[in-house]
């Protein structure tokens, strides 16, 4: 009494992908398997050539879009690290005032001829707790800075506070845009699927793409 011999099963190939010599070893058995009297028409093998290189060029394509996109994050991280204990000019009128006595610095954004620009600024709860004079006349960006100090000059406690800018601008009075400078704490790292972020202090997170200009910490 015999015992039927199982027969061995391949393992199964992890890459299921066919390769281009894969390609070219099955196109070899087509032809060498082929009716001598009907032969494989010319212009259904290069079909199946020009099909084959078109998905072998769209992997490598993905291949190397993988690789720039490594590169760039790469190189993206690389710029933001530098980032840290700068600061930065962010798209918003709220700034930080900390407990050291660093002023709060930003920009106004003013047309040429600009008379009477005030800035003002309000705590929390929206009360005024200085106005701040700034000569636009030139237009442009104008800087402005305060020393986190009242009318009276008493210093005011840390925390973030609103900078309003309002002028005179071609014979009527205007609300101005306004931008702050940001301390740059940390920066957590993106990918490909989010951002790189910088963690201002006291203002959370701002995507680096967001940055309008950079200045000495």
């Amino acid at each position: 009494m015999r015992w039927q011999q199982e027969s061995a099963v391949p393992e199964s190939n992890a890459n299921q992908a066919l390769t281009q010599e894969d390609f070219f070893s099955l196109l070899s058995q087509q032809l060498s398997m082929q009716d001598p009297m009907k032969p494989v028409d010319n212009d259904q093998m290069i079909s199946q050539m020009s099909s084959f290189a078109t998905v072998d060029g769209i992997n490598n394509l993905n291949d190397e879009i993988q690789t720039l996109n490594s590169v760039m994050t790469s190189n993206q991280a690389l710029q933001a690290s530098g980032l840290v204990g700068q600061k930065v000019l962010i798209p918003s009128n709220v700034g930080h005032l900390g407990d050291a006595g660093t002023p709060v610095t930003g920009v106004v954004s003013a047309p040429t001829g600009t008379q009477n620009l005030m800035v003002r600024v309000e705590d929390s709860t929206g009360q005024v707790v200085r106005t701040i004079p700034v000569d636009a006349t030139a237009g442009g960006n104008v800087d402005f800075s305060w020393d986190g100090t009242d009318a009276e000059g008493n210093p005011l406690p840390p925390g973030n506070y609103s900078f309003f800018a309002q002028g005179l601008a071609d014979g009527a009075n205007e609300e101005l845009p306004v931008s702050t400078y940001a301390h740059v704490n940390s920066v957590t790292l993106g990918g490909a699927d989010y951002d790189t972020v910088l963690n201002l202090r006291g203002l959370g997170g701002i995507s680096l793409g967001d940055v309008l200009a950079v200045a000495e910490g």
